[in-house]
């Protein structure tokens, strides 16, 4: 009799459990919202905080300057400044003691410094484009130097606060777009520093190691889940493979280190070094993915093929390949993600060096995204802080970019059944 009340839904015990069920679910819900709303917050906290610092990295400031080239001490004749050596010509010039006494006439002798390197390398543009400006007194606007960058943008030191202050007077400063940040390769100063380069670097080594390991990753995926026979051997190297796949990073990098430049005498600090060390980093991760998505294929695709006379090896690249590449790029993307914000690798087979050309193929010498931003947040020069936080911006982008395409070619095989 009492088994038969407490099974009844309106008895005020099961009435209770059933508001304790409610309840637990209300509880599994807030709790579930509160960590996705904690991590959302986390994310743009992230994102303000990296936006705030380094939107500054975008642009800079410029200094109207007047110079008088009869006064200098510039022996350059415009009639040589001509052909494709005009710029080493001009070069050769001390063109920055020829800005700093222009910028004390004008301003006063505080603004000695005023102006960056690059405010030379604008010179020296303005010099072989028009060398006819030697005999006359242009205006040129010119980038100021790091602290008087930063004073302007509001957080300078007195010195250079009271330069400002003196070219807001006159109507002389102007904030512009800094396009040398995108266009030029690292340098010594703040102001003069520029992403090309690390992203020339970062786009040669991905690519080198996504033509390695997709491919390679791939194949290896398929011989496992689709010919190689069930023994010990193949369970060994299932194992292996599941077991690199969580080595830390840092191992790869000495891997690198050991193989392709002490062995192989491979270039250091070159894309194709660190694209094969990243390749064997992403390797597993892809092998991993591609025999999980080669097992969900439905074994009908399979047994439907065989029926109609087709080989296994057609069975395999004809229908069961297709069908999980979606599953397979997922993967890839995963690597990829992962190799392009790795840092520890790359230094280990010295892509930390100072590269102050972007490359021009994998065996010249470079750098990669990451490992500029490691470099640039360990300076001491306040100029580098926004600079580290805009690289950062243009590294999220970089990825957001690349994946985005593999999300695409994803979606563009996806098949459903």
């Amino acid at each position: 009799m009492s088994s038969s009340t407490s099974s009844r839904w309106t008895d005020q015990e099961m009435t209770k459990r059933v508001r304790r069920r409610y309840r637990s679910e209300r509880i599994f819900r807030g709790v579930g919202f509160a960590a996705i709303s904690l991590s959302v917050l986390f994310l743009a906290f992230l994102l303000w905080n990296m936006a705030s610092k380094g939107i500054g990295g975008f642009s800079q400031y410029e200094a109207a300057l007047p110079i008088d080239f009869s006064k200098s001490d510039l022996f350059l004749d415009p009639a040589t400044i001509k052909g494709p050596d005009a710029r080493t010509t001009v070069a050769g010039a001390d063109l920055s003691t020829a800005i700093s006494k222009a910028a004390e006439a004008a301003y006063g002798p505080d603004a000695d410094r005023m102006f960056s390197d690059a405010a030379v390398d604008r010179l020296t543009d303005a010099i072989v484009a028009n060398p006819n400006i030697l005999t006359g007194t242009p205006t040129l606007w010119l980038p100021v130097s790091s602290k008087v960058d930063i004073a302007a943008k509001g957080d300078g030191e007195p010195a250079a606060e009271k330069v400002v202050s003196a070219l807001q007077q006159k109507h002389a400063l102007k904030r512009v777009f800094n396009l040398r940040f995108l266009s030029s390769a690292d340098a010594t100063d703040p102001s003069a520093v520029g992403v090309w380069g690390a992203l020339k670097g970062s786009f040669y080594t991905i690519m080198v190691t996504i033509l390695l390991a997709f491919p390679i990753g791939v194949l290896a995926a398929v011989y496992l889940e689709e010919f190689a026979p069930q023994n010990r051997w193949t369970d060994a190297i299932e194992v292996s493979i599941n077991n690199l796949a969580a080595v830390p990073s840092i191992i790869f990098g000495l891997l690198g280190l050991a193989v392709f430049l002490d062995v192989m005498n491979l270039p250091r600090s070159a894309p194709i070094v660190g694209g094969l060390t990243l390749a064997l980093m992403t390797f597993p991760v892809i092998v991993i993915a591609g025999r999980n998505a080669i097992k969900t294929v439905p074994p009908s695709i399979r047994d439907a093929a065989l029926g109609v006379g087709a080989s296994k090896m057609q069975v395999t690249f004809h229908h069961v390949l297709p069908l999980a590449l979606p599953g397979i790029l997922t993967g890839t993307i995963i690597g990829v993600a992962r190799a392009l914000g790795e840092t520890a690798p790359l230094l280990m087979i010295g892509m930390r060096a100072f590269v102050a050309a972007p490359p021009s193929g994998i065996s010249d010498p470079a750098t990669v995204l990451p490992v500029q931003i490691f470099l640039w947040s360990d300076e001491v020069d306040r100029g580098f802080i926004e600079k580290t936080s805009a690289a950062i911006i243009v590294l999220l982008l970089f990825m957001l970019l690349m994946n985005g395409l593999a999300i695409y070619l994803r979606n563009r095989f996806e098949r459903r059944w």
